[in-house]
């Protein structure tokens, strides 16, 4: 039904679903919720024939709409680890013709074989999830599937404030130079375009090779008989100074490394996984982006791990000057500008953000990896730890930069469950561990102080037989003080029974603590406010507590009952003539 509520119309054609696999057949294509196609040939695998059928069907299922693999990573990944079991499995004296001929021997010395890592641990896991759904497999191994992996800790840890320092640092360099080149050669094509540049001069020829790069990716070159393209025109090759990639088409797109460096920085300033970064569409400045014209960015977020339903977030960031969140936003969408162009060009439907210029146009090698002729979108596989190498690191730096910023800087989850925060990030980072060290001692004397100035003794009617009267209450247990130790008899002054448990507050009290406490309020006027704190303080927090728990009805009536001799033990008590 149409919006105007017309009936649509039909395809000429019945619809059917492309299939997954052909009946009997071993080859499973899957096709992810995006529209890219993979194919898996479960013939090349050395297996026993039933072996492969079986595992054929159960891949097909994992492939078709709702059996849960949406992307093609997914199922590239499973087959890695297919390939890896079956390769074990032929290693083996008899290999098992089909799922019934698995035992518990096998599966067990499949586990032992895996590195001890946490790729291994994930290699087994995903195994037992591919092979539990076929009613073949026998109950014995089974049980041995659901035994529990203990979990491999991975020994990443956040970035020192000096290391991300540098490493911020040295992406910024390397893309702001990046930018700083792509745009000052945008502006020169944009005034040749206008008719501002000399004609014939050298300024000239360098713009018009640049109109060049920018409509077709690529400098002007003759093109030989059969078409290919080969070296440089001579007259645009003079003026560019040169046919390598810094003279040519460096001029206005980005190379791999600079593009890892514009992710290093959204890492930095975001906290966001790599994966996300690679496939961040093209952020779009909302309409209404309030006074002074300061661009609102709209950044759309996916996290397929989250699970269904819960992919996509959205952030708004706002360039509103040099160091805001989104200037960087604003600079990316410069320094992709010609490349973005060019993509729309040949693949409307794709929107992605890091697009970066490739040396020669892509071959295929990686499936996974998205080309556009020579723009290369997203982060190449190896493009992260080649420039974690540059800067001087042994690897990659995305998830260590991303803990670093989640932990130590955002400290909040980023696409993360707060539970999920605290357990893998915060508590496995021993500068988080190290920084929460003070913040607990500090917890653990406001919780001390605060007990301190509180009433901790019992409100009671009246005094039990066995009790012995004190200055300010009575005690129920003179030789087990929570202050000077047990068996020796309690030493403390008697202004702390009102924070000791053993002591019991009856109405007979409450005169001698209501003018107790009125006399301490009265001491704040001679004394000095630091000197009060640190001698009255505390014994006159916990009278307030226990004048707010009697209320001020009773209060009001025990100062009407104070005798002469409340009036002297206080005086006594305050002068510390009640001291040992």
């Amino acid at each position: 039904m149409s919006r105007r509520g017309r009936s649509a119309a039909l395809p000429d054609a019945p619809h059917h679903r492309p299939a997954v696999r052909e009946q009997g057949g071993l080859v499973v294509r899957h096709r992810s919720a995006k529209g890219a196609v993979a194919d898996y040939d479960f013939a090349l695998l050395p297996l026993a024939p039933a072996m492969r059928s079986t595992w054929a069907a159960l891949f097909a299922a994992r492939c078709a709409p709702g059996g849960g693999w949406d992307s093609l990573t997914s199922s590239r990944a499973m087959w890695k680890d297919l390939r890896a079991f079956a390769a074990f499995l032929a290693a083996r004296d008899q290999p098992p013709e089909d799922i019934a001929g698995l035992t518990v021997a096998v599966w067990n010395a499949w586990r032992i074989s895996r590195p001890q890592n946490t790729s291994g641990r994930n290699q087994v896991l995903k195994t037992a999830a591919f092979l539990r759904p076929d009613a073949q497999l026998p109950e014995l191994v089974r049980e041995a599937m659901a035994r529990r992996l203990p979990r491999v800790s991975k020994a990443v840890t956040a970035f020192t404030p000096e290391e991300f320092r540098q490493l911020r640092l040295a992406a910024q360099r390397m893309f702001r130079a990046a930018h700083l080149r792509i745009r000052e050669n945008t502006e020169l094509l944009h005034r040749w375009r206008d008719g501002s540049v000399e004609s014939a001069s050298r300024e000239w020829l360098i713009a018009e090779a640049l109109d060049c790069l920018a409509r077709t990716g690529d400098v002007p070159r003759y093109i030989g008989s059969d078409g290919t393209r080969s070296r440089m025109v001579s007259r645009y090759l003079r003026a560019l100074g040169g046919d390598n990639a810094a003279a040519s088409w460096e001029r206005l797109f980005l190379n791999r490394m600079e593009a890892v460096a514009l992710a290093v920085l959204l890492v930095a300033d975001h906290g966001l996984n790599s994966t996300t970064v690679s496939e961040l569409p093209v952020p779009r400045a909302t309409p209404d982006s309030g006074e002074g014209g300061l661009p609102v960015y709209r950044v759309e977020l996916e996290k397929r791990r989250r699970g269904p339903g819960r992919h996509f977030e959205t952030r708004n960031i706002t360039d509103f000057g040099a160091d805001s969140p989104g200037r960087l936003i604003t600079q990316a969408l410069e320094a992709t500008a010609h490349a973005r162009a060019l993509v729309a060009e040949q693949a409307p439907d794709l929107d992605r953000l890091l697009l970066w210029r490739t040396n020669r146009p892509y071959q295929g090698k990686r499936g996974d990896e998205l080309r556009v002729g020579v723009i290369g979108v997203g982060l190449h596989h190896t493009a992260p730890f080649c420039w974690g190498q540059l800067v001087g690191l042994a690897g990659s730096p995305m998830q260590r930069l991303r803990k670093t910023v989640n932990v130590l800087h955002r400290r909040e989850p980023g696409q993360n469950t707060q539970d999920t925060h605290d357990s893998v990030y915060v508590l496995s980072e021993p500068q988080a561990r190290q920084a929460a060290a003070e913040v607990i001692a500090d917890g653990i004397t406001d919780a001390v102080r605060h007990a301190q100035r509180t009433l901790r003794a019992r409100l009671s009617d009246a005094s039990q037989p066995g009790d012995l009267e004190t200055v300010t209450a009575a005690c129920t247990d003179y030789h087990h003080s929570p202050f000077t130790g047990s068996g020796s008899g309690c030493r403390a002054s008697f202004l702390l029974c009102t924070a000791c448990p053993n002591a019991r507050v009856t109405p007979a009290h409450h005169p001698r603590l209501a003018h107790l406490h009125q006399a301490i309020e009265n001491l704040r006027a001679v004394l000095d406010p630091a000197i009060w704190s640190a001698d009255w303080g505390d014994p006159h927090a916990r009278l307030d507590d226990l004048k707010n728990r009697l209320g001020p009805h009773v209060w009001r009536e025990a100062l009407s009952r104070v005798t002469a001799a409340d009036r002297e033990a206080t005086e006594h008590l305050l002068n510390g003539h009640f001291d040992l």
